[in-house]
């Protein structure tokens, strides 16, 4: 099957570096505009998330009666959701730093998450969003267990892979707790084993402490209860584990999103970064619940061009980084979450078997000679 052009291929040097100046004068205005607006929204949205989750455990200590189960649980899949991807995952961000806030910083946040804040900043926030689809460098392509692009080696262990996304579906704060410990990297040599041996004892506080909260603490208080409050704890992280793994599944690899080689690093200005970013990115549609809900990675693509920029903001900066790409040809990838999950779950299947499609074929774009590589602001 032949190799599909990139996206991007028709682009000139003059062209690629105005986009980027275009995407840095986007940032600084709003940068430029932060204020009390941005700070009341962050402080709502913390308030209601802990409204929920003590209102959910209040109702779950009578958790033996149904009304009590349901809307308890409820109330704590929300709450969970909330903390992980509007608040915890955009404060280790940064995106709230400039407030100057302690309570609200990257450098003291910690989340109701099995993973550490410091593993996730390492893996998510630098690895990630530094070489954002780089096959060979971006681990997240695929979270080093599934075979999510074609240029990826095929083993006999992929056949399994459909079924190996439903069970990381359901387990995905713990695959990813396992996933940052970054083992892999000590059997080829790329990690000591006494730096395996510290990230586990971090692991080990960090996930003993996730699993005494929701299965023995919690149920505890519900006194005769306590297999009805530990059973809707369960369900609230399988709630809140489905919910984030199919958006930020849906933010990376739809059909219409691009995977690069090694070698696009190579001299990358910071125009050429972020196109990377908007080609290796996808949206998703909806209203304004359903992006609070999603952490605003429902704006993936603005997300990874500025993902120290607080995500309330996201809204107002997609129809102006749209635009942008409607008038350099660049694709815009978008969709309602049914039918960009559906688009995954294809693709999943597909690359199952070998072989599993065309190829994006490798035209670097124009390269300046003064290396820029990624942003320095995204480094933590």
């Amino acid at each position: 099957m032949p190799d599909t052009p990139s996206a991007a291929a028709h682009l000139t040097d003059e062209q690629v570096e105005a986009i980027g100046a275009e995407l840095d004068a986007i940032r600084a205005e709003v940068v430029g505009s932060l204020g009390e607006r941005d700070a009341q929204y962050i402080h709502r949205v913390i308030a209601v998330q802990r409204a929920l989750e003590v209102g959910g455990r209040g109702m779950l200590i009578f958790s033996r009666f149904p009304p009590a189960w349901i809307a308890g649980t409820a109330a704590l899949s929300v709450a969970k959701i909330l903390d992980n991807m509007e608040i915890g995952h955009n404060v280790l961000h940064g995106q709230w730093d400039w407030m100057r806030d302690p309570k609200i910083h990257s450098t003291t946040w910690e989340w109701d998450h099995a993973t550490p804040a410091e593993a996730w900043k390492r893996t998510h926030n630098y690895e990630h969003h530094t070489f954002t689809n780089i096959r060979g460098k971006d681990r997240d392509l695929g979270y080093t267990i599934m075979r999510i692009t074609p240029e990826q080696e095929w083993k006999p262990t992929n056949l399994f892979q459909p079924l190996t996304n439903l069970g990381l579906s359901l387990i995905f704060e713990w695959g990813i707790a396992l996933y940052d410990l970054e083992l892999d990297k000590v059997k080829d040599g790329t990690k000591t084993r006494a730096e395996a041996r510290a990230d586990l004892k971090t692991f080990w506080r960090k996930s003993r402490k996730q699993f005494a909260k929701d299965f023995v603490l919690f149920p505890l208080l519900s006194g005769p209860g306590f297999l009805q409050t530990a059973a809707a704890n369960l369900t609230a992280n399988i709630v809140r584990n489905v919910w984030s793994h199919a958006v930020i599944f849906c933010g990376h690899f739809p059909d219409g999103t691009e995977t690069f080689e090694e070698e696009r690093l190579e001299g990358e200005t910071k125009g050429q970064w972020y196109i990377r970013q908007m080609l290796g990115s996808a949206n998703l549609s909806g209203g304004k619940l359903f992006h609070i809900m999603t952490g605003n990675l429902s704006h993936q693509i603005e997300h990874h061009l500025f993902p120290d920029v607080p995500s309330n903001r996201y809204a107002e900066i997609a129809p102006k980084v749209r635009e942008i790409c409607e008038r350099y040809g660049l694709p815009y990838t978008t969709g309602p979450l049914p039918r960009q999950y559906g688009k995954v779950v294809r693709k999943i299947a597909r690359l199952a078997f070998p072989g599993g499609g065309p190829k994006t074929e490798v035209t670097p774009l124009p390269v300046r000679p003064k290396p820029v590589g990624a942003p320095a602001r995204l480094a933590g």
